[in-house]
């Protein structure tokens, strides 16, 4: 299955969407914010990004920004609560799969998952 990079700054969310994840079959790292998670992604080798928007140190935004500059091939899909978050990932749409409205339910995120790594 896919390799998938989590990277959202609320503890509990991200080890559900982790564990969600690893129910289909895919292998999980995580990281708190988007500085931890480029570091990670330099490791290479991800077939999925899923991050949260909203995050301290470096929000998703900048992240997928970043993160699609440097791994072209990787998918990206964007998970946020807030619209106006939402609105400001519309210049990604050409990098990103998807944005994600929270909250949703574990078969929501599942289903997401798998169409952004079926694009």
């Amino acid at each position: 299955m896919a390799r998938i990079l989590i990277t959202e700054d609320e503890d509990s969310l991200r080890r559900f969407v982790a564990r969600a994840l690893r129910m289909d079959g895919h292998e999980t790292h995580e990281a708190a914010d988007g500085a931890e998670g480029l570091e990670m992604l330099q490791e290479g080798g991800f077939d999925l990004l899923l991050s949260d928007i909203r995050m301290p140190v470096m929000d998703g935004i900048e992240l997928a920004h970043r993160a699609a500059d440097a791994f072209p091939g990787m998918k990206i899909l964007l998970m946020t609560g807030y619209a106006e978050q939402r609105e400001r990932a519309d210049d990604l749409m050409e990098k990103i799969v998807d944005v994600v409205p929270k909250p949703f339910a574990l078969p929501d995120i599942r289903k997401a998952v798998a169409l952004a790594l079926a694009a």
